[in-house]
């Protein structure tokens, strides 16, 4: 099978039913979490920030996500190779990860110690992230990664220039907004606002795009 004419996210959707099948054995041996759950401390099963990536909590979970793929991943897998997107995938599926365990054990940390510094007021407190699995994370980098790097996003930033700091604000800004409007209990919000700003900022930076494929005797990619 050619790389032009293999489709990346079918292959993952493969991979999530595969991984997905897997987990139902490993649950039965009481492996699920060594294996497919991302927690602290992470160097005990590093091998999860990869197997995580892939893993879902529920078919409802394993669904929505699938779904999602195909809505946000279809357009840009059809504008890069098959390789840079599922190193895509898997890196920034990772980084979200990593990040809802890293910055919620800290958020954790602060929320309490401001509590105990100010014991007059009502400061919430935060409990740390025991574990995360899903692909949500980077869906919405590519979700993200759709938004900023389309050519009609291309072309107003070629023409308007804006600075440095306010490109940051409008995309810290929109990944607040799609990370709120997406919360429900269980979610990993840290991981949803990781993944949407890191496409965000792949997408602006476009990372994927391939170019002109002629000199290479490749067929050019479409651009979205």
């Amino acid at each position: 099978m050619s790389e032009r004419s293999a489709s990346p996210v079918f292959e993952l959707l493969i991979i999530f039913i595969i991984v997905f099948l897997s987990q139902w054995v490993a649950e039965a041996v009481d492996l699920m979490t060594t294996l497919f759950v991302l927690s602290p401390p992470i160097a005990d099963h590093p091998w999860t920030v990869v197997t995580s990536v892939y893993a879902h909590g529920n078919v409802g979970h394993l669904l929505s996500n699938s779904i999602a793929l195909v809505i946000f991943g279809w357009p840009v897998a059809r504008a890069t190779t098959r390789v840079r997107f599922h190193v895509f995938f898997l890196v920034m599926g990772a980084l979200a990860g990593i990040s809802e365990i890293v910055l919620s054990a800290l958020l954790a940390v602060v929320s309490s110690a401001m509590a105990a510094i100010l014991p007059f007021f009502t400061i919430p407190t935060f409990p740390p992230t025991g574990g995360v699995l899903g692909a949500s994370g980077a869906v919405f980098a590519l979700m993200g990664y759709l938004l900023a790097g389309n050519r009609f996003s291309s072309g107003i930033a070629s023409v308007i220039q804006i600075p440095q700091w306010l490109a940051w604000v409008v995309f810290l800004g929109f990944a607040t907004a799609i990370t709120l409007a997406t919360a429900a209990p269980g979610v990993a919000l840290i991981a949803h606002f990781t993944g949407f700003l890191l496409g965000l900022l792949a997408g602006r930076a476009r990372v994927l795009n391939v170019g002109p494929q002629a000199a290479s005797g490749q067929p050019q990619r479409e651009q979205f």
